[in-house]
């Protein structure tokens, strides 16, 4: 079996993508799905370039190149599961001061009357499902390693607030986003939601759920709630799953409105939690073929050798966001304008990640 994972690592490093122009999520995503073929194959070139990327970023002392904690941003949270498994795997006590200085941000990020952290200390008062990954996880994983059993408590609470405020009872899927003042330009005055369900934004979503339930305590009385929402998240997706191609839609309702197209980060993302989900017993073992064939939709759909033996991951929605200085607006106009391209980070490590669970399942 052709082992894309590998494919894929191997690609994004003979291209030399770099992963070191900021301190950014998207990279984190990225050395996180190199991470897991370095554990898969045991080659330890695979090893020996994320550690060479991340110490473009981390100084001797822990210091954090790109990083301000009074930035209150929760994406520069994502990168502390990358430095958890250096420290896990060399004792550098490098990273494990670098993960200090990311937990201390959870200490004080400013949250929800609810007690969820807001996405961003500039978008105030609002919770975003991308953050879920950004922020949830990483505090789950560090919890497990070094903090308080009964932290946990805290960290469901961030998906159960999430579920409660953005899921729409109609269809079980989750919008983008959601101001609790109703005073963004993005958001309903009556219920604070963004317009649309964006791809990517569920796909964070349920990534952040099986992520966090693989080092959430057996005996914690939220586990189920936490598995109960991954089951009607998946349940809401696979019912807006294009049935030719088995992948999914950029908006993910709206297949055959002109201009939607099929997207590949979010899909790898779905995929990914797909597979997971089923492999690690938090998703009905009668969705394996469905996983499976939703992998293959990821190959056939987004995947092209190049003439040089490498592949490219094809159809990544670039960036899409909601307010700020651009005014963001998250109509079905905004999220199929942004750009479209190929290799991008935040499509590489889903797709990578997914890769590698189809060859364990």
């Amino acid at each position: 079996m052709t082992s894309y994972a590998k494919w894929m690592t191997d690609s994004v490093i003979a291209r030399k993508t770099n992963l070191t122009d900021h301190w950014g999520y998207e990279y984190g995503l990225t050395l996180d799905g190199i991470a897991k073929v370095w554990q898969q194959t045991g080659e330890k070139k695979y090893l020996a370039y994320v550690v060479k990327t991340m110490d473009h970023f981390i100084g001797e002392d822990g210091s954090i190149k790109g990083y301000a904690l009074e930035e209150y941003n929760i994406d520069h949270l994502n990168n502390g599961k990358i430095l958890l498994t250096l420290y896990q795997e060399t004792g550098n006590e490098k990273y494990k001061k670098a993960l200090l200085h990311l937990r201390k941000q959870i200490e004080s990020h400013p949250r929800t009357s609810e007690g969820v952290f807001w996405h961003k200390d500039i978008y105030p008062n609002q919770i975003w499902l991308d953050g879920l990954y950004m922020g949830a996880t990483f505090y789950a994983q560090y919890v497990k390693e070094f903090g308080d059993a009964t932290e946990f408590n805290d960290i469901a609470k961030q998906f159960m607030i999430c579920e409660k405020n953005l899921k729409d009872d109609a269809t079980g899927l989750l919008y983008h986003a959601w101001d609790e003042k109703k005073q963004q330009i993005w958001a309903d005055k009556t219920t604070g939601l963004s317009p649309h369900f964006w791809g990517r934004s569920i796909g964070w979503y349920v990534m952040a759920l099986v992520d966090t339930l693989e080092v959430f305590p057996e005996d914690n009385a939220h586990r189920h709630a936490l598995v109960e929402i991954l089951n009607r998240t998946i349940t809401a997706l696979l019912k807006v799953q294009d049935t030719e191609s088995h992948v999914w839609y950029q908006v993910l309702d709206q297949g055959t409105r002109k201009g939607n197209y099929l997207e590949a980060s979010g899909s790898s993302m779905i995929v990914y939690a797909l597979l997971k989900g089923v492999r690690k017993g938090y998703l009905p073992d009668t969705l394996k073929e469905t996983a499976k064939e939703a992998y293959q939709g990821l190959v056939d759909e987004f995947i092209l050798e190049t003439k040089e033996h490498l592949i490219n991951l094809n159809k990544v929605c670039y960036v899409a966001g909601l307010g700020g200085k651009d005014n963001r607006d998250g109509t079905f106009a905004y999220y199929i304008s942004e750009p479209i391209i190929s290799n991008e980070p935040k499509g590489l490590g889903p797709f990578i990640l997914a890769s590698v669970e189809n060859e364990c399942l």
